[in-house]
């Protein structure tokens, strides 16, 4: 399947000499099992790909100061091995196979969720190139994040983005946050599932913030003597528990077991 982005699509640096007016899918073979999203951290702003305003294709673009409760819906595309190995706005270089995308004005780096609102699959992805430089497009993903929303083959698809705050705050709206709960006996009784154990807090509630954020689910971090378990529940009945056991592997791709208090 190959796509006619020409070049419209996200700004990844080519030489003149190996620009071509077609894009389209790896060769390589894809097993989305083993590709999880991206994990939000927190990172500085660069000085490369933030430059404001700048112009393309005859059209200023002026680039966000911050990405703080951003929130946009329209036409999400791709792009692909035309793009991969060439750098990115901010000098990455390109790979087609990791979850990143391309915005016209999000500051460089942004972590985002992005809906695909046709089947209402959910992933993040990292923001570190410039387009789509088309009017009707919002975002420009990588191949396999499009893969993993479902319209590889179609070509685009209409979604919702929401910039996500690596620090955990803000931005879970529907949801509380996560909390720490530090006596074992004082956890709601009934059926989790353990989706992480950790040495480390913040490594916790940095699982803890993306199951949130991803599948709108409860979380708690349990410290067990300085082991900060991440537990999802819990679950009213099995049915329930497995649905969402499914989710973490399918959307996050994170396995997981049942426990109890």
């Amino acid at each position: 399947m190959v796509l006619s982005l020409s070049m419209l699509g996200a700004c990844a640096i080519m030489q003149p000499s190996t620009i071509s007016t077609q894009d389209g899918a790896g060769r390589r073979p894809v097993n989305l099992d083993t590709i999880g999203n991206a994990i939000p951290k927190i990172e500085p702003i660069t000085k490369a790909g933030n430059k404001s305003p700048y112009t393309q294709f005859g059209k200023t673009y002026h680039v966000l100061r911050t990405s703080k409760g951003f929130r946009e819906t329209g036409i999400a595309s791709w792009y692909g091995s035309k793009f991969h190995g060439r750098k990115t706005s901010n000098g990455e270089v390109y790979n087609m196979y990791t979850m990143t995308a391309a915005h016209k004005t999000l500051p460089i780096p942004t972590y985002v969720k992005v809906t695909n609102q046709e089947n209402r699959r959910s992933i993040i992805v990292r923001v570190n190139d410039r387009g789509p430089f088309h009017e009707s497009r919002i975002i420009d993903l990588s191949y396999v994040a499009a893969l993993k929303l479902g319209f590889a083959e179609q070509g685009t698809a209409r979604v919702s983005i929401e910039a996500l705050d690596p620090t955990g705050g803000g931005y879970r709206a529907n949801k509380p946050p996560s909390k720490t709960i530090k006596n074992p006996a004082s956890v709601p009784s009934g059926n989790y599932l353990q989706a992480g154990a950790f040495g480390n807090h913040k490594a916790a509630e940095m699982l803890a913030n993306q199951i949130l954020m991803t599948l709108r689910v409860s979380v708690i971090v349990q410290n067990t003597d300085q082991t900060f378990k991440v537990w999802v529940g819990p679950f009213s009945n099995d049915e329930e528990l497995k649905a969402v056991k499914e989710r973490l592997k399918k959307h996050i791709n994170i396995p997981s077991f049942t426990v109890k208090p």
